[in-house]
C-alpha cells in the first residue's frame, strides 16, 4: 500500500476507484464501504484506494474536543494495509483546507490531483466550506469532472445505523464487548510505557502506565484486557480512573500484566479491551484494595 500524505498521486494510481471518509474506528460500516468499492476496482481492473484526513475535522474545527478519536493514525494506517488497497491518501486538515468551496474540493483534488473515475461515499458525507458540499453535490458535478458518485447503503444491526458516533457512545458506557463485535476485532489503545509513581509495584501489582492522548475515554473502572507487547501476546487487566482511593487528580491508563515482571519503559504496546469488569470505586484502605484486584485477575482470567 502507497501512502501520499498530500492528493498528488503517481500516475500509476490515476482512474481509480476512491472511497472517502474519517473511518474513524473502522468498523463494519466503513469495512462495508471499502470492500464494495474494491469490488469495483477488481470488476474494472483500476486502482483503488482510501482518501481520509488528519486531524479528524471535528478535532480541527473544536479544540476543546480532546478524547475522541476510536483509532490512532498509525492504527488506522495499519488497519487499511489489511485490506489490501493500493493506495491510502491523507489530507493534512487545516485551514487553508476546510477553507475550500465544495466545488472547489471536487476539482482541485478529486478531479485534477486524484483523476478518479468512481467516488465512494456514506450517505451522510458532507464536505468543503462550512460543510455546504453533499451526495447531492457530487451529484450535480459528475459529468462536468467526470466522475462516476457511489453511495453506499448505511450497515445497520439490528434498526441501528452503526456509526463513529454510536461506537463512542457505547465504548463510554463500557460495552465493549458490543464495540469488538462491530470493529470486528478488539477496540485497541496503543501508546509508549511511561513512568508512573511505582504504587502498584509497592503493593504487589507493578502496573504498565500509558497516556490516553487524543482517544475516546471508556468508562472509568477495571476491564480484562490482551496486551500485545511486539509479538508477544499476555492476558492483564487495566484500570483506567483517577485512583480515587489515592485521591487522584489525573487520569490514568495503568495494566498489570499476568505473568510480566519486567521494565517496559518507553516500549510501545498494545491495550486490546476483551471485558468490562467493574467501575472505579474507592476503599477504604489499601487492604480492601488488594483484595479487590485479586478478585479483579480472577474475574478476568475466568
Amino acid at each position: 500500500m502507497k501512502i501520499y500524505n498530500n492528493p498528488n498521486l503517481n500516475k500509476k494510481h490515476y482512474n481509480g476507484v476512491i472511497a472517502i471518509g474519517n473511518f474513524d474506528g473502522l468498523h463494519l460500516g466503513h469495512q462495508k464501504v471499502i470492500k464494495e468499492a474494491k469490488q469495483k476496482a477488481q470488476k474494472n481492473k483500476i486502482p483503488f484506494g482510501v482518501m481520509t484526513f488528519e486531524p479528524v475535522p471535528v478535532m480541527f474545527f473544536n479544540n476543546k474536543i480532546k478524547n475522541h478519536r476510536i483509532n490512532s493514525l498509525e492504527q488506522k494506517k495499519n488497519l487499511l494495509k489489511k485490506l489490501k488497497l493500493d493506495f491510502l491518501i491523507i489530507v493534512k486538515f487545516n485551514k487553508n483546507f476546510s477553507s475550500q468551496s465544495a466545488e472547489e474540493f471536487i476539482k482541485k483534488i478529486i478531479f485534477k490531483k486524484t483523476k478518479c473515475k468512481f467516488l465512494y461515499v456514506s450517505k451522510n458525507f458532507k464536505f468543503g466550506f462550512k460543510r455546504q458540499g453533499n451526495i447531492k453535490t457530487l451529484k450535480k458535478f459528475e459529468k462536468k469532472y467526470n466522475f462516476k458518485n457511489i453511495v453506499t447503503k448505511p450497515f445497520k444491526k439490528g434498526n441501528k445505523i452503526i456509526s463513529s458516533t454510536f461506537l463512542r457512545q457505547k465504548i463510554r458506557l463500557g460495552k465493549i464487548d458490543e464495540v469488538n463485535k462491530l470493529l470486528n476485532r478488539n477496540w485497541s489503545i496503543n501508546g509508549k510505557v511511561i513512568r508512573g509513581d511505582k504504587r502498584g509495584r509497592k503493593i504487589g501489582f507493578p502496573t504498565c502506565n500509558l497516556k490516553l492522548s487524543d482517544y475516546v475515554v471508556p468508562k472509568l473502572g477495571v476491564y480484562a484486557v490482551k496486551v500485545k507487547i511486539k509479538n508477544l501476546y499476555r492476558n492483564g487487566i487495566t484500570n483506567i480512573g483517577y485512583r480515587p482511593t489515592f485521591n487522584g487528580q489525573k487520569l490514568l491508563l495503568e495494566t498489570n500484566i499476568f505473568g510480566i515482571n519486567k521494565n517496559l519503559y518507553n516500549k510501545v504496546i498494545s491495550i486490546n479491551f476483551k471485558k468490562f469488569i467493574r467501575p472505579e470505586k474507592k476503599f477504604k484502605n489499601l487492604k480492601h484494595l488488594k483484595k479487590q484486584i485479586k478478585l479483579d485477575i480472577r474475574q478476568a482470567k475466568k
